[in-house]
């Protein structure tokens, strides 16, 4: 069983930014067919994928709603991967959830929440206006 750790949110104003950590394994970050990804749920919403990676080969995939504000990195050496928000906004507001699976055969890391197999417990990112 995968165990994912995520911490860095909290409350900020519109436009700032925070930078979420999701602790794993190192099986997840050196694994060829590994992936992981960000989440996230608003109140009364679905859970939406919001970026996702590959860390053993760096591919990455955005949800077209967050590009050129959400950046994804990684520190393999440490286990953790790394979600950069610039500019939030009040409608970025919900909890945050790293996700981790190894099923998905496809060529770029998925943003669907059925491809993912192990979940940590989520941070809360509030954003006020």
């Amino acid at each position: 069983q995968e165990h994912l750790v995520e911490s860095g949110g909290g409350s900020v104003q519109a436009g700032g930014s925070l930078r979420l950590s999701c602790t794993a394994s190192a099986s997840v970050i050196t694994s060829p067919g590994a992936y992981m990804g960000w989440f996230r749920q608003a109140p009364g919403k679905e859970r939406e994928g919001v970026a996702a990676i590959k860390p053993y080969s760096g591919l990455h995939s955005y949800a077209d709603s967050v590009k050129g504000r959400f950046t994804l990195s990684r520190d393999n050496a440490k286990n953790i991967l790394y979600l950069q928000i610039e500019n939030l906004k009040p409608e970025d507001t919900a909890i945050y959830y790293c996700a981790a699976g190894d099923r998905y055969g496809g060529p770029t890391p998925p943003l669907a929440v059925k491809r993912y197999e192990h979940w940590g417990q989520g941070t809360q990112v509030t954003v006020s206006s």
